[in-house]
This record gives C-alpha cells, sequence and structure tokens, in this order.
C-alpha cells in the first residue's frame, strides 16, 4: 500500500533528478577546465586542487541525488533518513561558507595584496605577476600565456607596455578596427631605431583582478543557490519521512468560523421553539376568555 503522496513523491523525483543534473554540470566544468588548462601544454600545478575538489562536489551531489531518488520511489525509510541528514550537513556548510564569503567580499582584494601564513609573508598575487617582469625575459611559458591572454581581452603588458621592454610581441599590436574605437596608443619602444607601434592602451592586471573579483560574486550565488535548494530537499524528505512514519493519520484541515454564522439553538429553544410570526399577531384566547365568552 503506497504510504507517501503521489504528487509529494513526483515533485521530490524532479527535484532530485534536478539536482543530479547540477552534479554532472559541475564535473562537466571541471573537466573543461581541465582541457582548457592542458591547451597549450601548460600542467596543472597550482590547478590541481580546484579541479579535483570540483570533482568531488560534483560526485557526492550526483550520488545524494540517486540516493533520495530511490528512497522516494522505493519508500525506503533508511535512505531517505540518509538523504536528510546529508541535506542538513549540506545547507548548514554551504551556509556557513556563503555568509562568510559575502560578509568578507569587500576585503578580497585586500586579501590579494598580502597572504600571511604560518608567521611567513607569502608573495601577493601583485608581486608574482612583478616577479615575470620584464616579459621578454620571463619563462617561455609564462609568455605564451601572457600573449594568449593579450590577444583575449585587447590588452598589452601587465602593469604596462614597457613589461616587454624593446620587443613588443604582435598580440599588443591593435586591429584597425580597434584603433577607430580609440582602444589604442602609439609609442615609441626603441630609442635607436625611433621603432613606432600602435599597441592596446589597457593593460591586464586590473582585468585580471576584474575577472578574480567575478569569479568570487559568482561562487557567492551558487553557494547560495546550492543552499537554497539544500533547504527544499531537506523539507521534502522531512514531509516524506513524516508520511511513512504515519501512513494512517489523516490530514488535518483547518477551518476558521464565519463571523457572523448563526450559532447552534440551546436545548430549552429545541423543546419549545419560538412562536411565528403569524401567531404573534394574532395570539391564542385566554383559558378564562374561552370560559366566558364576551357577549356583544
Amino acid at each position: 500500500m503506497t504510504q507517501v503522496n503521489t504528487c509529494l513523491k513526483r515533485i521530490f523525483t524532479a527535484f532530485n533528478l534536478f539536482f543530479a543534473i547540477v552534479g554532472g554540470i559541475i564535473i562537466g566544468l571541471a573537466l573543461l577546465s581541465q582541457v582548457l588548462t592542458n591547451v597549450n601544454g601548460g600542467n596543472l600545478e597550482g590547478r590541481t586542487t580546484g579541479l579535483l575538489l570540483l570533482y568531488i562536489v560534483g560526485a557526492i551531489t550526483m550520488i545524494i541525488a540517486i540516493l533520495g531518488a530511490y528512497g522516494a520511489h522505493k519508500e525506503n525509510k533508511g535512505c531517505m533518513i540518509a538523504f536528510l541528514v546529508c541535506m542538513v550537513i549540506g545547507s548548514l556548510m554551504l551556509l556557513r561558507a556563503g555568509i562568510v564569503l559575502a560578509t568578507s567580499r569587500p576585503q578580497v582584494t585586500a586579501l590579494m595584496l598580502f597572504f600571511c601564513k604560518q608567521d611567513k609573508m607569502e608573495p601577493t598575487l601583485k608581486e608574482k605577476f612583478e616577479h615575470l617582469v620584464p616579459l621578454n625575459e620571463a619563462p617561455q611559458q609564462a609568455q605564451d600565456m601572457a600573449n594568449n591572454l593579450q590577444e583575449l581581452v585587447k590588452c598589452c603588458g601587465l602593469f604596462s607596455y614597457k613589461d616587454w621592454r624593446t620587443d613588443i610581441p604582435d598580440s599588443c599590436v591593435c586591429s584597425d578596427v580597434d584603433q577607430e574605437m580609440g582602444q589604442c596608443q602609439t609609442v615609441t619602444y626603441s630609442a635607436i631605431m625611433l621603432s613606432r607601434k600602435t599597441i592596446y592602451t589597457k593593460t591586464c592586471f586590473p582585468i585580471i583582478m576584474h575577472y578574480v573579483l567575478l569569479t568570487v560574486d559568482i561562487v557567492i550565488g551558487v553557494i547560495f543557490s546550492l543552499a537554497t535548494l539544500s533547504l527544499l530537499g531537506l523539507a521534502l524528505s522531512s514531509l516524506i519521512i513524516h508520511q511513512m512514519r504515519y501512513p494512517n493519520r489523516t490530514t488535518v484541515v483547518l477551518s476558521v468560523p464565519a463571523i457572523f454564522a448563526p450559532s447552534m439553538p440551546k436545548y430549552q429553544e429545541l423543546q419549545n421553539p419560538p412562536p411565528k410570526y403569524q401567531d404573534l399577531q394574532n395570539p391564542p384566547p385566554k383559558y378564562q376568555e374561552l370560559q366566558n365568552p364576551p357577549q356583544y
């Protein structure tokens, strides 16, 4: 005999299907990131932890979704309780992480400027890029990344076009369309040859910072979205477990009495109903009048 409401079971199944799709998207994004980082022969140094975290989060999300769908379909109380526990733990962790990240959002730029770990000052993000200057003397891998970035976002140099010294690459050179849009400047980069090039005005480091902060905002939105889904799954699983535990309990319907509804008659009024309107207009004669009728 079915213990869980059919409509509730379908809603919960659709919720878990959506949750499984989210987990698959997370795994797909991790796989795409891994492929893109290997396009130019670059290694995954410094990115392995993030990719591994994405794979773990996506896999756990899909496993929890499958567990909840199976528990609701088979009406298995053990699976539903395990799903409920996962939703409670997940929602608490996501809410804590989202609130901390959202409150520290104005300090993200400051955190990029300095980072202290175990009483040792680590290089800042800006200092790490400054170590690559001059770019024409940087490792070949760093030069390839800088050239790809300059072609992609239309900038030149990390902090200035002078980061390339006298060896400004073609990735800094503006196209005719960009020149008409006023995004370029003409510079002399060789005092001996008086060489001139029309290059992009913008530098790359501010653009990198912009996209880093944008990524932080996207992460905050994703965390709160997943926390909302976790709370919704918690509520639905609680209702299903309640119906499994009390299958024969009828649904309580609360009724609000009408303000002008007439009250029920009392016992005396039922025994002695009030006289009709016609009886009040023509009352019956008294006993004495019946014994001694009036003479006309």
